[in-house]
């Protein structure tokens, strides 16, 4: 008889989440791996001290985990996801009858926090990284990759004339002062776009220092002139030129997106984006130890400094080395590392490939002179400082250079082969030494598996390839997350998450003492022959060999009794030929103390003893 399903809900009756979800469900780990308690400390100044309950800056911070470990690119999704999901309600601490917060306040709450709460956040994550021992902070490696905006190409339009619809569009309301309240923020996020500013805290209390009242105030004057990349949240200083280059940002802007500029990409065209700068640890667990995000006219290398110093004094760290691509090797960011006593382990441009004429290493440098002698034995000399690009001219003598049979392959000018020697060459030398040394070579094999996969790992599943808001700010506090999240699953494997899958835990699962009804290894005296083998190997090493020639026969010892041992003879037999000996009559360190014998000719092998 055919049955049918019949629609019919009940009132469900002593239920409770708690039984419906899972003893060993991940985010019961995570619940009790990370106590999110530390956030309303930090987010404590941005609400006023009356008035309507807020939503939980826990949840609030449980939900944008969510967001990353669910692969979620909207809060409306995510609202949507966390209502059919009974784990997610067990995890932000919502009953089946309570109802869960609207996506709107989600994106209020962001604007209310701004940038800073969000690196406060992160900055925590990495801080218990740290207590648990997965920072080393001997090496670092930097490197940055392209993300695409949410924002099309359709959308870039001259900047004026958007600067132009603007002031005429806002006119009004400027001229029109704004009344005046004295409750407490808003909840609602500015037009501007901006995250709201924080009540004005007290100045924290100044430690007392070595240094006068003027030097104090001289530092003072040099920081507020200093562009700050991670105060201004990436944002560049578009008052700085250099020469006669003009900024195509300059020019065009985006009105979706204004903050993200032009960039072009490897056969794909040119789309609207921003750069996404990374501070690796060098430590096997590859913590984020610094997160910015930029326009991506920014170049690579010019806030890696800011980051770099901001994660030494906030981790009160001392890197040995910093490793980066050929983009961070600039005068600048060379000579402030080696002035830390910190080798700078970047490859340096060769300018003399670009030219089909002589280069500067062709031309021998005589420093107690300071003079360069060029291939055919000319002296060029000294002529002039320019200090804008701090950098010395060295000039040949005119006549020389036109009647010497090189000239073809060293200049085209009429007054002589000119060379330009940084004032920081000596800085230059040093790191052009290092490229010689086995130290370079193995950061630089390690700088292309280190950085790169965190990059694939945020691209493929969590949502890199494109950001989902906009505005600098915003892209940022999406960066931070991820990069957050991408710590928290480190931590969380230290702290005990992550079951490996078989046949690793299977063969683990063999340490604790299987029973001996299982697995029988009644094993001889030594013999002769096993006194040669001297190293031990742990018996999860030795079934790594063994379990590639014979998986079914370790993974099910009830077979091991009845016609196993010849399953398992010429495996270990393989082994020994391939040169691995220590592999079978090597000492096993198990619970069980056994040695494995190889023996003789006639008598029983070490595989009919490993099962009898």
């Amino acid at each position: 008889m055919m049955g049918m399903k019949q629609r019919s809900f009940a009132p469900l009756v002593n239920v409770s989440l708690e039984e419906l979800v899972p003893h060993d469900h991940f985010y019961r780990h995570l619940e009790r791996t990370l106590d999110l308690s530390f956030v309303r400390k930090f987010v404590q100044e941005t609400y006023a001290s009356k008035g309507r309950p807020s939503i939980d800056p826990v949840v609030f911070f449980k939900l944008q985990l969510v967001m990353f470990f669910e692969g979620i690119r909207s809060e409306r999704l995510l609202m949507q996801h966390a209502a059919d999901r009974l784990s997610i309600r067990w995890y932000l601490g919502y009953d089946l009858d309570e109802p869960l917060p609207d996506h709107s306040s989600l994106t209020r709450i962001r604007g209310r926090y701004g940038v800073e709460i969000f690196r406060r956040f992160f900055e925590a994550v990495v801080e218990q990284c740290q207590q648990a021992g997965l920072v080393w902070g001997k090496e670092l490696y930097v490197d940055a990759t392209k993300v695409n905006a949410n924002a099309s190409m359709e959308s870039v339009k001259p900047r004026f004339a958007v600067e132009a619809h603007l002031a005429t569009l806002f006119a009004a309301q400027t001229e029109e002062p704004g009344e005046e309240t004295e409750q407490g923020p808003s909840q609602d996020e500015p037009a501007s776009g901006e995250p709201s500013q924080p009540q004005q805290m007290p100045s924290p209390l100044e430690l007392p220092t070595a240094i006068s009242p003027e030097q104090r105030s001289e530092l003072g004057q040099q920081n507020e002139e200093r562009h700050d990349w991670i105060e201004r949240q990436g944002q560049p200083d578009r008052e700085v030129t250099r020469g006669s280059y003009q900024r195509v940002a300059d020019f065009r802007i985006s009105t979706t997106d204004p903050d993200a500029t032009i960039m072009p990409t490897k056969g794909d065209g040119r789309h609207l984006g921003y750069h996404t700068h990374y501070v690796v640890d060098g430590g096997k667990a590859r913590i984020i130890m610094a997160v910015l995000v930029t326009p991506s006219e920014v170049m690579e290398n010019q806030p890696i400094l800011d980051l770099l110093w901001r994660t030494r004094f906030r981790w009160k760290l001392w890197p040995r080395q910093v490793t980066g691509d050929t983009t961070y090797g600039t005068v600048d960011n060379i000579v402030a590392l080696e002035e830390e006593r910190i080798r700078a382990y970047v490859p340096l441009p060769d300018f003399d490939q670009r030219t089909p004429f002589y280069g500067e290493r062709d031309f021998l440098y005589n420093a107690e002179r300071d003079e360069y002698l060029c291939p055919n034995g000319a002296v060029l000399r000294f002529k002039t400082h320019v200090h804008a690009k701090r950098v010395k001219r060295y000039r040949g003598d005119a006549a020389t250079c036109n009647t010497c049979p090189l000239k073809p392959r060293c200049t085209t000018s009429m007054h002589g082969r000119m060379l330009t020697r940084s004032f920081d060459e000596s800085f230059l030398d040093r790191v052009h030494a290092y490229h010689k040394t086995e130290d370079y070579q193995k950061a630089m094999r390690k700088r292309q598996v280190w950085v790169e996969p965190l990059f694939a790992e945020g691209k493929d599943w969590h949502g890199m390839r494109r950001f989902r808001l906009r505005r600098l700010w915003r892209v940022n506090c999406e960066a931070l997350m991820r990069a957050a999240g991408q710590n928290l699953k480190r931590l969380l494997k230290k702290r005990g998450w992550g079951r490996r899958p078989w046949p690793e835990a299977a063969a683990n699962a063999l340490v604790e003492s299987p029973p001996p009804e299982r697995i029988r290894l009644n094993i001889p005296l030594l013999a002769e022959k096993a006194l040669a083998c001297e190293g031990k190997l742990p018996l999860k090493n030795f079934l790594k060999w063994l379990l590639v020639w014979s998986i079914p026969l370790v993974f099910a010892p009830s077979l091991a009794p009845t016609g196993s041992a010849p399953l398992v003879k010429p495996s270990l037999s393989f082994l020994v030929l391939l040169g691995f000996p220590a592999l079978v009559c090597g000492s096993l360190d198990a619970p069980f103390e056994t040695r494995l014998l190889i023996g003789d000719s006639g008598e029983r092998s070490c595989s009919e003893n490993l099962f009898h």
